[in-house]
């Protein structure tokens, strides 16, 4: 016989839908039926140990969800939970109207039918920016609508919304020299990243630029450096951006690189390719702000500065090869964002440059851009032709503040090399050849040491 006095009379909140229903629950299994009835938000979900989480999976049917990692299986929930209501859950990149509103850009970062509408009260309510990753429930378009609409921000940026007025801006960040190596080398056979660390090395917030020529062999280059990154530094969130590019070489890139490759092909407006750079560049910013380390590989800058030169407004003035000075005010907008913060978080940015090109417009794109990074690597087509590869010039490529980067033991050898440097295709043969025979870049170093030893005991004495 059951007795009324065994029951509690409860009101449950539905979130969603802002309705109160009544029911009768046992003492006993109050808590069993909160935890049924009341949805769980990403703060809520990330307070549980691995254990719960895999409960809760189980309850939903989540398929493998043993081979989940944490945050993975936390989306992979919401998302659970948000089908079970009816409702899709969906993330994309926040582009902001001027009017307030904005839509979410779930496809590389570009305008499609997949778009989500986002209210100007939810934008300002969690101090939304251009460039924020939000994620939540969604409900298909209504009769007249174009677009799903968000009915609820469950994530930013892979964060709880309540923290995202917290940040800081981007422009208030205190910008300092890297600080910090970006180890690029990972196997003995990877001989363009060792160099890159011997000659060139790279840092947490390098500005570098990379100057190419035709057939130089710079897509392969950057290849490597995002899968040497993607493998020393799996936390470091890498784009790969694409600009002016042919389709056959953006699908080689994605299949390539473990990373986020976006790109505007040559065969899209020049409208396109600025809109996809800028949204890129917002997003990173906005990764940086929750003092995350972001890498930009930007393929080309060149190209990035054609066509703005074609999309801006004219100034009246003219530059040698046709270029509007007024042209490069946001590509080094763009190329300048790369910097250390001192508050935490880093924007590093690697920047092709096309050089010999034949056309006057790409040189004075690249002497422009020349003095503004803090790193350049200079490939060289003679070597190229010869079919010496990696084409990097040796003696032209650099760092500024390396001292920062090296240790003060590797610092000492690094200069001794640098000092016996010749000015040939011959040496560059013969230093490639020597690396190679070293597994590491630490007996390489070793091994000049060793030369040296050699070479001073060999030497004569001198008579009195």
């Amino acid at each position: 016989m059951v007795h009324v006095s065994d029951f509690q009379l409860l009101y449950l909140l539905y979130p969603n839908h802002g309705r109160w229903r009544k029911c009768y629950v046992p003492f006993n299994k109050k808590s069993v039926v909160f935890e049924r009835y009341m949805e769980m938000n990403l703060a809520q979900l990330e307070e549980k140990k691995l254990t719960e989480l895999y409960k809760l999976a189980k309850e939903y049917q989540i398929p493998y969800y043993g081979t989940f990692k944490k945050r993975e299986l936390i989306f992979a929930i919401l998302q659970a939970q948000a089908e079970k209501q009816g409702h899709m859950f969906m993330e994309g990149v926040l582009d902001t109207h001027p009017d307030g509103f904005g839509f979410l850009r779930p496809i590389n970062y570009l305008p499609s039918a997949e778009d989500i509408y986002i209210s100007a009260s939810q934008i300002r309510r969690f101090d939304l920016r251009t460039g924020d990753k939000v994620s939540g429930k969604v409900r298909p378009p209504k009769e007249n609508e174009r677009y799903f609409g968000l009915l609820h921000v469950d994530a930013v940026n892979g964060e709880p919304p309540e923290s995202s007025p917290e940040r800081l801006h981007f422009p208030a960040l205190t910008p300092l020299y890297p600080q910090k190596k970006m180890v690029l080398e990972t196997s003995p056979t990877r001989i363009s990243s060792r160099i890159i660390d011997l000659i060139a090395p790279v840092g947490f917030g390098q500005r570098g630029l990379i100057v190419a020529p035709p057939k130089a062999g710079k897509t392969i280059l950057l290849k490597e450096i995002a899968n040497s990154i993607a493998t020393n530094h799996p936390d470091v969130e890498l784009i790969v951006l694409l600009i002016d590019e042919r389709p056959e070489e953006v699908t080689d890139m994605q299949r390539s690189v473990k990373g986020e490759v976006v790109s505007s092909t040559f065969d899209e407006l020049p409208e396109n390719h600025i809109k996809v750079a800028e949204l890129v560049l917002e997003r990173a910013l906005r990764l940086v702000e929750h003092k995350k380390d972001v890498v930009i590989l930007l393929d080309s800058i060149t190209r990035l500065a054609r066509a703005y030169n074609v999309t801006i407004p004219t100034s009246g003035r003219t530059l040698s090869g046709g270029i509007d000075p007024a042209a490069f005010h946001r590509p080094k907008r763009f190329f300048g964002a790369a910097r250390n913060v001192e508050e935490g978080g880093s924007l590093t940015i690697l920047a092709t440059a096309l050089v010999e090109t034949g056309s006057r417009m790409d040189d004075v794109i690249y002497e422009e851009f020349k003095g503004t990074g803090n790193m350049e690597l200079h490939l060289d087509r003679k070597l190229a032709e010869r079919r010496v590869y990696p084409a990097i010039d040796i003696r032209r490529s650099g760092t500024r503040r390396e001292e920062l980067l090296f240790t003060k033991e590797e610092l000492s050898k690094i200069w001794a090399l640098r000092k016996s440097i010749h000015d040939s295709n011959e040496f560059t043969e013969a230093f490639i050849k020597k690396i190679a025979e070293a597994k590491t870049n630490q007996e390489f170093l070793d091994s000049l040491d060793l030369e040296s030893t050699r070479n001073s005991s060999t030497k004569p004495a001198h008579k009195r």
